[in-house]
């Protein structure tokens, strides 16, 4: 990989860049979110070869980890970068910082053979009403001086600068009267008058779920996409879904303020499949599914017909059990795929290959396991368990999760076994004085004598990829 040694990279390798990259409009699509925050990571390598088998083209990072880019280097992908918010104060009053962040994590992989970058995300969700303005006052400051960087670095004409919002930053009860929210009207107004002037669309994060979980009146049918009984009448317009009613809200907004036609792309939007009542892999499939067959039709919304958004990019390609569960458990149980790259339900993106196909070549741990010693005093055991369950993830064991059924002794041998898997096997952590045991023996069909026992067979029987890790 060649990387310039100046700021300003020549101007016939950026050209012969542009040229083999096809710099013309993309066409709209479904992309997905690629996170980080995770136990197991495939490697990138891996996760582009599973991103080719599925024809997924577009792929929304949350920072610019060098290791990704390198895996994405050649693949064709288009690549949206991410500076996280925490970065934001250093580059809004640092012009040459924002320069090296360009240099760093853009021109040096913007070279002919590198990395397709269509986007920087300038922060993500900085404007979130929980954050109280933490980083309200970076975001402007910050977009100009990357402008600037990529003007220099004669990237400012392929690559733009988009700032990821969450639907909270407008508000209404009806679409139709969508506004932003009144202390974010001036910097929305400049904001998109930036981004406008620069060719860039307005990203939105919009998920249902959530207000499904954070409400117990919301409608259920309304968070989908079959139809409804609670059907919210707008005037002269019907809407049958929340998608589309968040979504024409968010139109309104930008209509009110000058820039009703403003493109809009959705940078995250998707459902749990664990972690919470209502998350499970039966809703996600039927929301998941329902909104790309709906993003497909080109049907649009009651606002703007025929004209749906530009992209979507799925939230998310893989579960992440190292993120926060602040939110909710169901923060580490978003990802179409689980941790090991194999399709959790039969999904189909609309692009030519039918449902999911799995990662390849994944190398997996030996088959061991590390359970609860039969007939022995478990009474002493909390502290292991809440031990194990720091390092380990243990969310699925909770109220709302999959495995909460599993009985006292299911769930000591999950999390002593997610503890053990974690730690790559090494047979001192699963000593947990005394109480946990190796097997080499699959526990699905190791014969006990109680119905708790039996319990945690039929859970190990229908969660198979649970015995045995990836390592990192």
């Amino acid at each position: 990989m060649r990387k310039p040694n100046s700021l300003k990279a020549s101007t016939a390798a950026v050209a012969v860049l542009i040229w083999s990259l096809s710099a013309t409009v993309a066409e709209s699509g479904i992309g997905v979110n690629w996170g980080t925050i995770s136990l197991h990571k495939l490697s990138p390598s891996t996760v582009v070869d599973l991103l080719k088998a599925n024809k997924i083209e577009k792929v929304k990072m949350f920072d610019a980890d060098p290791d990704v880019l390198k895996g994405l280097m050649g693949s064709g992908i288009q690549v949206m970068v991410g500076i996280p918010n925490e970065m934001l104060g250093v580059i809004s009053s640092s012009a040459a910082a924002s320069d090296l962040w360009v240099q760093k994590n853009v021109s040096a992989y913007m070279v002919k053979g590198g990395v397709n970058i269509r986007y920087v995300a300038v922060g993500n969700e900085p404007f979130l009403s929980s954050y109280s303005g933490q980083f309200q006052s970076y975001v402007i400051p910050a977009l100009m001086n990357l402008q600037q960087s990529l003007a220099k670095a004669n990237l400012a004409s392929f690559i733009k600068l988009v700032v990821p919002c969450n639907a909270d930053a407008y508000e209404s009860s009806l679409p139709s009267q969508g506004a932003f929210r009144p202390e974010l009207a001036q910097i929305m107004t400049q904001l998109v008058s930036i981004l406008n002037s620069n060719g860039s669309p307005f990203v939105v994060n919009i998920y249902p779920f959530l207000s499904l979980y954070g409400n117990s009146d919301f409608p259920q049918d309304y968070a989908f996409f079959d139809g409804t009984s609670h059907a919210v009448t707008d005037g002269p317009n019907i809407y049958y879904n929340a998608f589309d009613g968040n979504f024409d809200t968010l139109v309104a907004a930008l209509s009110k303020i000058g820039y009703g036609q403003m493109p809009i792309v959705v940078g995250e939007v998707g459902w749990p499949t664990d972690g919470a009542v209502g998350a499970n892999l039966t809703a996600a499939r039927a929301f998941n599914q329902g909104l790309i067959n709906h993003i497909l039709s080109n049907k649009g919304t009651p606002l703007r017909p025929g004209d749906p958004p530009m992209d979507i990019y799925l939230f998310s390609l893989f579960d992440e059990g190292a993120k926060s569960i602040l939110p909710g458990n169901f923060e580490r149980h978003w990802g179409i795929f689980s941790f090991d790259g194999q399709a959790k339900y039969p999904l189909n993106l609309g692009l030519g290959i039918g449902k999911l196909k799995n990662a390849m070549d994944v190398q997996y741990l030996p088959p061991r396991w590390c359970v609860a010693k039969p007939s022995v005093d478990l009474s002493a055991v909390v502290n292991h368990l809440r031990i194990a369950c720091s390092y380990a993830d243990c969310t699925t064991l909770s109220y709302g999760g999959s495995c909460n059924a599993i009985g006292v002794k299911g769930n000591i041998s999950y999390a002593f076994n997610s503890y053990y898997q974690l730690q790559n096997q090494d047979s001192k952590s699963c000593n947990f004085d005394g109480l946990g045991m190796v097997t080499f023996l699959d526990p699905s069909i190791v014969l006990y004598s109680t119905a708790e026992d039996l319990a945690m067979d039929q859970f190990e029987l229908q969660h198979p990829s649970l015995q045995h890790t990836v390592p990192q």
